[in-house]
């Protein structure tokens, strides 16, 4: 089967926007299954830097169909921006769709995120307060606002309305906040929907019709593994699942329907927000991971946390995701260290060792990392063109985070840039 589907096998940030790349420049379609304006694909193409949030990767190769699913949460505004943004630079958008069944992100979802993360204090989740978690919490309460209703202006109105008077009640009697002018945030939304109701179209039809007629098609996501709302590191999650059975209910297609599932990790990890994070570095080695690899954020700038590889961490992720093989990002941070290390398991305060990822956060509690030292390597690989190229340190630390991760490394990244990922 030609289809292939990419997820994050980390806390997102592996560098998945540059597979994708990859992959969807020999794609015909490419579906965006999940999350929305708070995920940040960073593409290089033709000399060009496109930070996308919305739209699939796809959009960047003429003729490729993307299409953004029904698990996916869209800010009408920013999409609009994003495609405005686009043509301004003379990509063409008219191959986009939008499923019906996605759902709006209204005003009072940003406004809600902000005030319930401030009422956490110190409990606060990390959230980029773009109003994500309070439109999947409506969606999943069924009084959401779809994409359906957004371009038919009697129902929207209808709706927005009811559900903009309840949302005030709660901005102003639960957390004290300034109630937001309802009839003014429909008439910019009715705006926003004249310009979106020609790409809405049923992506799930669209979708079984190309996988019928034998198309390559590239299912991407956002986040990753470990902020899956099930199986991610709850409650530091996201809203949403960013595991590889995510791509066929956001995409509205059959599981039988993925294809080759293709984790993407970093040689190293890194996590922005709140939640644990076991291996991370609080020293002069972590400072040099993120400088040297660039770790702020796509969306908001935040410097990310840095620290070891996880390999417990992944072999989580390649079971519930049923990884065929593994893209490894960003070996060439890593130059220059002397010695590497692989987290193997977590040793709790009372000695108890875990070899698998706990169910639950509080398994985690003053539990140390595990290590295993691997030599590292001095030698610039910026420049190689093969696996073979890579000097035998490195893929000696290739080969051992194989065997700790149970899933072979078919993508091994060097650089920045696409030309820079060695397929073996």
């Amino acid at each position: 089967m030609p289809s292939k589907v990419v997820v994050g096998v980390q806390w997102g940030d592996e560098g998945k926007g540059k597979v994708i790349d990859i992959l969807a420049s020999r794609a015909d379609v490419v579906v965006r299954s999940q999350g929305g304006n708070n995920a940040g694909h960073t593409v290089k193409s033709g000399g060009e830097v496109y930070k996308l949030h919305l739209i699939p990767s796809g959009i960047l190769y003429k003729g490729v169909k993307c299409y953004i699913g029904c698990g996916v949460v869209i800010d009408p505004q920013d999409l609009l921006r994003e495609i405005d943004g686009l043509a301004e630079r003379g990509v063409d958008c008219s191959n986009l769709r939008i499923d019906p069944r996605a759902h709006i992100i209204m005003p009072w979802h940003r406004k809600l995120d902000g005030l319930s993360e401030k009422a956490l204090g110190g409990g606060k989740i990390g959230t980029t307060g773009r109003g994500i978690g309070p439109c999947y919490m409506d969606k999943y309460e069924r009084s959401g606002i779809r994409m359906y209703d957004l371009v038919h202006d009697e129902v929207f109105t209808r709706k927005a309305k009811a559900v903009g008077q309840l949302k005030n009640e709660i901005i102003t009697k639960i957390y004290g906040g300034d109630p937001l002018d309802v009839d003014a945030v429909i008439g910019e939304y009715l705006e926003y929907a004249k310009r979106l109701a020609p790409y809405v179209e049923d992506v799930s039809v669209l979708t079984d019709q190309a996988v019928r007629e034998g198309k390559n098609i590239l299912f991407e996501g956002a986040q990753a593994t470990l902020l899956d709302i099930d199986f991610g590191t709850y409650p530091y999650v996201t809203s949403s699942h960013p595991v590889s059975g995510g791509a066929a209910i956001g995409a509205g297609v059959g599981p039988n329907r993925l294809g080759e599932i293709i984790g993407v990790a970093k040689a190293y990890t890194t996590r922005v927000g709140e939640g644990p994070f076991p291996t991370e570095l609080f020293d002069g080695t972590g400072d040099l991971i993120r400088n040297r690899g660039q770790e702020f954020g796509t969306t908001t700038g935040r410097p990310r946390r840095t620290g070891w590889f996880d390999a417990v961490l992944i072999r989580h992720a390649v079971r519930v995701n049923g990884l065929d093989c593994l893209a490894v990002n960003k070996f060439d941070t890593l130059s220059g260290l002397e010695t590497l290390k692989v987290c193997v398991a977590y040793q709790k305060p009372d000695g108890t060792v875990l070899t698998e990822y706990p169910c639950d956060i509080h398994e985690l509690e003053g539990a140390a990392p595990v290590y295993e030292e691997v030599k590292g390597f001095s030698d610039d690989i910026s420049g190689c063109k093969t696996f073979d190229e890579l000097p035998q340190a490195c893929k000696a630390y290739i080969e051992r985070l194989e065997e700790l991760c149970g899933c072979p490394i078919k993508m091994v990244g060097v650089g920045p840039s696409r030309e820079q990922v060695l397929e073996r």
